[in-house]
């Protein structure tokens, strides 16, 4: 009986364990299944976010007024292709602007140390362009607190230029800088070591000495991007400009200063030429900016790079 008794308590025992198991298994499965549900749902819910985001920031949805208004264009910062200052952005701006049949005229408010003249470029073109197929509609410069190198080689392109007494205007040149490291490596013992095809390949290195042949390749490189420069400032100032020549030096000078050297027309802020020269102080702004959608690309694009980093030391 004893036997039979410590075999059932033993059966009973063993059942109760499987029934348990059973349970954390449904339960567990369960779980996951609420969890998959969740992050579906979440999932969805971002997706369906950026999706009205992005829809929203690229419908032309015209301006908020139905009067004859000002635009307003911002170009803050550096200009680079990877800043806001980039000519996509600056070039969709203006061309929604010019779009716009209530349009009086278009700011352009600088303040801008300059940049790449590549992108500077593109935005000068645009203006050019854009005004020769909207002839009546004006297009002025509005300097803050600087427009140096890039940001006047855009200004350039506008019909009036303005700027406050102590703004901050010229640098029209053109610049590349670097390090020489050659006494460093040998002075701690270092050995360069640089393969490459092509005989020029390598030029400029900073931990080799600078060769007179690369100093002169380079130097004809920035004298032809300074005479374009110098070139786009002419075609837009023409005679107004003085003769001198500090203009192209590189110099820069005082809003004041500057309309004496012919490189500002007069003293304003952007609501006074958006009143007393355009004739429509409601001022609308059409500058372009980076947009959430953007945003998360980014982070979600850098997040994937340090996943696929560390999954690489992993292995």
């Amino acid at each position: 009986m004893a036997d039979n008794k410590e075999y059932n308590d033993q059966n009973n025992f063993e059942k109760s364990l499987v029934n348990e198991l059973a349970r954390e298994v449904l339960s567990e499965q369960r779980r996951n299944r609420r969890w998959g549900i969740f992050f579906k749902l979440l999932f969805a819910l971002y997706l369906l976010t950026f999706l009205i985001i992005y829809f929203v920031n690229n419908t032309d949805t015209g301006t908020f007024s139905s009067d004859k208004h000002t635009a307003l264009i911002e170009i803050n910062g550096v200009i680079a292709a990877d800043s806001e200052a980039r000519a996509d952005y600056v070039v969709t701006g203006l061309r929604k602007a010019f779009k716009d049949e209530n349009t009086k005229g278009i700011i352009l408010r600088i303040n801008s140390p300059g940049g790449s003249p590549v992108q500077a470029g593109y935005i000068n073109d645009e203006i050019k362009r854009l005004k020769k197929e909207y002839p009546e509609i004006p297009v002025y410069a509005v300097i803050s607190d600087m427009c140096a190198s890039g940001g006047y080689y855009i200004a350039a392109a506008a019909d009036k230029i303005y700027a406050n007494k102590a703004s901050i205007v010229g640098s029209i040149g053109v610049i590349m800088a670097g390090f020489g490291f050659v006494d460093a490596i040998d002075k701690l013992g270092v050995e360069r070591r640089l393969l490459h095809a092509g005989k020029n390949k390598g030029f400029m290195d900073p931990f080799q000495p600078l060769k007179a042949d690369e100093e002169e390749h380079v130097q004809d490189l920035l004298n032809e991007i300074h005479q374009q420069f110098i070139n786009v400032v002419k075609e837009g100032r023409g005679d107004r400009l003085a003769e001198d020549e500090r203009l192209f030096s590189g110099l820069i000078w005082s809003g004041e200063e500057s309309i004496k050297l012919g490189l500002v027309d007069e003293l304003a802020s952007a609501s006074q030429v958006a009143r007393d020269v355009i004739g429509a102080e409601d001022i609308i702004d059409y500058t372009k900016h980076e947009n959430y959608l953007d945003r998360f690309a980014k982070q979600m694009g850098s997040a994937m790079l340090h996943s696929l980093n560390d999954s690489m030391r992993l292995q």
